[in-house]
């Protein structure tokens, strides 16, 4: 055998070699179930694994179980990438359950809004707001809510629905209506006191919320505009409104495990993320507004209530910052429970 045909042997060996290793490489996604996942399948995952030739994985749970799943994890993580909402991704930074982002390995980060730089450690994908929502059909038909200040009206008067798993909303709302922020938030106790005469029913998950929608028990909804417009999908009479103080932003981010042995898989995964024609697929199918300045969102979608296509109509939303809200969301969970569940 020449020393050329052993050489051409060897490359061929070494080529066989690097293609069965990639090709039991996969990358691992923590996220939600049902909708969330599909989606991030279908926008996400797909064009990645285009590029890259990596499969993708999906392990899915809810947002504080695979908190805590992470924390007993610790070094040797299930999974390589996670996707959480903002505040809780605080918490996985806090916790160092995330490593610090190369962001020349995000290029497509360059075309995002500022908001969508959470910290070093995650990233903003896409944003939605909580504001309230109500059945045209059960509500008198000159109902109508331009302020937040209008779920304290006769007219709710036993059909809201709030959720008390996370009453941020609710809270900082009355904060603000009373003079004060997400902070100084103890100001609007006193209007928060006010609205339990509007109060018909709590929620406990995106399911029950829409349950109590479509059976009518709570007309009125502080709803996630993300899932108000997939029952609207499904043909329920609900009217989205997002009032004049503006919708509170939710942001849902990504960040790559600590621990981790697909880095650089896992950096290539948030770029594809963020880039312009993902966002735009990404978006339609959640309805929800992108963090790329560079999607271009249809019309349709463009129109409806809470969708953001700029920088500036974000900042017009009310925002919460991470660190405060996760900081203070459990000691907002043990007022709300003892005041206003009661």
């Amino acid at each position: 055998m020449t020393g050329r045909l052993k050489y051409v042997l060897a490359a061929a060996i070494l080529l066989a070699a690097v293609d069965v290793s990639q090709a039991q490489q996969k990358l691992v996604v923590s996220i939600w179930g049902g909708n969330w996942r599909d989606g991030a399948k279908e926008a996400i995952a797909t064009e990645f694994t285009k590029r890259t030739k990596i499969p993708v994985e999906f392990i899915t749970g809810g947002t504080m179980d695979r908190l805590t799943k992470a924390k007993m994890a610790g070094a040797r993580p299930e999974s390589d990438v996670t996707l959480t909402t903002s505040h809780v991704a605080y918490l996985y930074v806090a916790d160092k359950l995330f490593q610090q982002l190369d962001t020349a390995k995000i290029p497509n980060l360059k075309q995002a809004y500022p908001e969508a730089v959470r910290s070093p450690y995650h990233i903003g994908l896409y944003s939605y707001v909580f504001t309230p929502a109500f059945r045209t059909d059960l509500m008198p038909k000159d109902f109508k809510i331009e302020s937040w200040k209008d779920l304290w009206g006769a007219p709710v008067k036993g059909k809201l629905g709030l959720p008390d798993f996370d009453p941020s909303h609710i809270i900082v709302v009355s904060a603000l209506l009373s003079g004060g922020d997400a902070q100084n938030w103890k100001v609007g106790i006193p209007m928060l006191e006010k609205l339990k005469p509007s109060i018909k029913a709590f929620y406990q998950s995106d399911a029950t919320s829409q349950e109590l929608i479509k059976t009518g028990e709570t007309p009125v909804q502080v709803i996630l505009s993300i899932n108000a417009y997939h029952q609207m999908s499904q043909g329920i009479p609900l009217k989205v409104v997002v009032p004049k103080e503006g919708g509170v932003v939710g942001i849902d981010a990504i960040g790559i495990n600590a621990g981790s042995k697909m880095t650089d898989a896992a950096h290539e995964f948030i770029n594809v993320a963020l880039d312009p024609k993902v966002q735009e697929k990404l978006c339609d199918i959640y309805k929800c507004s992108p963090m790329s300045s560079a999607a271009h969102v249809s019309p349709q979608l463009a129109a409806l209530p809470g969708i953001v296509t700029s920088a500036e109509q974000l900042k017009h939303q009310i925002l919460i910052p991470d660190e405060v809200r996760a900081k203070l969301l459990p000691e907002w969970k043990v007022w709300f429970t003892e005041h206003m569940t009661r």
